[in-house]
């Protein structure tokens, strides 16, 4: 496995298989508000009308380094289970995503999460992707994203299964990839309905189905409170008109001192006790929240 920009041409007439490679698609649609990369890995066993899977980076990373990361499993997901991953890379100075300008917080309006949006609407008809099967994960700054595009963007994605994030909106400011101290500390709390009035907000009149949500956080978190973690699952919980109340709860899963809350079949909360900001990445459980393979 590795990566690169072009794939030089091989002399398959000796027999030379294709590898498997992170590839950069620099004609995707881009979005005019952003210059956001858009790299693909398509693996050599990939099934009949795959699934999609889009895994966005954390601040001081890129779609590459997040590719290489061995706590982010989900180039050998690919591999093992036949379905294409995406991975976006943010043009923003230090790579966070822009979760806070108006532009990228509302439905076709610009910025990194349009540009994301037009990435899977080119990879859908492309690689032949089942439209039906297209999910959404990241890791901090990539979690703030995933919230963002599934509100956003709800008629892309079927699921989103999010590490260590805030809720969608919670980083909102006057331009584009503003740090948000108020909200990264925990100090940003909001009802139920307030939350979900903000994220429906983000494409007004949508009436359609919307992602599940599964939602990870760390209780040492020192660099987005844990505090988060309720104001995420407030707002998806409003969006899905259920209670705050778990409908059942499952101790030391997927391992030991995490904490799995269900409630109902679209809303999922996984709390890591002792865990500080990287909750590592849990392929078998996301995939599992995702149907995949």
């Amino acid at each position: 496995m590795f990566f690169s920009k072009v794939l030089g041409p091989l002399a398959l007439s000796v027999g030379v298989t294709l590898a498997a490679t992170l590839t950069q698609i620099s004609n995707y649609g881009g979005s005019a508000a952003s210059k956001a990369q858009m790299w693909i890995y398509v693996p050599d066993n990939l099934k009949p009308n795959p699934a999609l899977v889009v895994v966005i980076h954390s601040c001081q990373s890129s779609a590459q380094s997040y590719f290489k990361n061995s706590k982010i499993p989900w180039a050998q997901g690919s591999d093992k289970g036949g379905y294409i991953t995406l991975w976006p890379s943010s043009p923003n100075s230090g790579t966070c995503w822009d979760v806070s300008s108006k532009s990228s917080l509302s439905h076709n309006g610009g910025g990194d999460s349009n540009a994301i949006a037009n990435m899977v609407t080119y990879a859908i008809p492309k690689y032949s992707v089942n439209a039906s099967r297209v999910y959404v994960t990241g890791g901090s700054s990539g979690a703030m994203m995933s919230n963002v595009l599934a509100a956003t963007y709800p008629e892309l994605f079927i699921a989103a299964s999010l590490y260590s994030g805030v809720a969608a909106g919670c980083f909102v400011g006057s331009g584009v990839d503003q740090w948000n101290n108020a909200c990264s500390g925990g100090q940003s709390i909001e009802t139920a309905e307030k939350w979900g009035d903000t994220a429906r907000a983000m494409y007004p009149g949508y009436n359609g189905t919307r992602p599940k949500m599964q939602i990870w956080h760390g209780s040492a978190d020192t660099t987005i409170n844990p505090n988060n973690y309720q104001e995420e699952l407030k707002q998806w919980t409003n969006i899905f008109g259920v209670s705050m109340t778990p409908t059942s709860t499952k101790a030391d899963y997927p391992e030991k001192n995490y904490a799995l809350s269900d409630y109902g079949p679209n809303v999922e909360g996984i709390y890591a006790t002792g865990v500080g900001h990287s909750v590592p990445a849990h392929l078998a459980a996301s995939e599992a929240w995702f149907d995949l393979p």
